[in-house]
């Protein structure tokens, strides 16, 4: 029988699972999230002064360093609904001199206080999993983004069985102490299927073809809105 998805909190949001979570080395993650988002969204020539950018789920701030590092002309907002995640993150940003660059904000990814079309781009990394019914935050993704801008999300890969999810733990998670190898374990029980994102893309109106797994355990969605 497929390995049937077991929700985890919502929100992890005391210090010591912020903590625990801006601990773990996600170096290698967060930078190929951003060069392949950077390779499909082609932002190397910008067409505006300065591209605006949403994180959602943006946690400690991980991936808007990453991004702002690569010296491109943009403002990330950077949202979670974890306040203890974004208290790390504000230190995570001034540490790495951004402060000008990114701004954090308390906001629930169910109900983005934005205007239809406000970014030349919407990003999250590992939010999806979170999420008891995910279609609210895709479609709130999609609004914000203008029309040609690109949509970039990226999460874990529900695995098929017990044992397939025993060994992505020991596979990238043994050097990590037992609270974190038991987080994304966790995890991986709330993520989704590839079939369940496609579904869940159909019925936001988007295509389904946006959506490909792109390793062995992540899924990613790549495509412009309203093109």
């Amino acid at each position: 029988m497929p390995l049937q998805r077991i929700l985890e909190p919502e929100v992890m949001d005391s210090a010591q699972e912020a903590i625990d979570y801006d601990t773990m080395d996600h170096t290698d993650v967060n930078r190929v999230f951003v060069d392949d988002l950077l390779t499909f969204a082609q932002f190397e020539k910008p067409s505006v002064a300065e591209l605006r950018v949403l994180d959602v789920g943006t946690g400690t701030a991980q991936i808007p360093v990453e991004l702002c590092g690569r010296q491109l002309p943009m403002h990330v907002t950077g949202v979670d609904l974890a306040e203890e995640m974004l208290k790390v993150g504000n230190q995570n940003v001034a540490a790495a001199g951004f402060a000008q660059n990114i701004t954090l904000e308390h906001v629930d990814a169910k109900q983005l206080p934005y205007a239809a079309g406000t970014f030349d781009a919407v990003i999250s990394n590992s939010i999806v999993h979170h999420i008891p019914d995910p279609l609210q935050v895709i479609v709130e993704m999609a609004r914000v983004v203008r029309a040609g801008g690109v949509l970039f999300v990226r999460d874990l890969l529900r695995p098929d069985d017990k044992a397939e999810l025993e060994q992505l733990v020991s596979t990238y998670a043994a050097d990590t102490n037992d609270e974190q190898r038991q987080l994304f374990r966790q995890s991986l029980y709330a993520a989704l299927t590839v079939a369940e994102v496609k579904s869940l893309l159909t019925t936001a109106g988007l295509p389904a073809k946006w959506c490909s797994q792109t390793t062995d355990r992540h899924w990613t969605i790549a495509g412009r809105c309203g093109v």
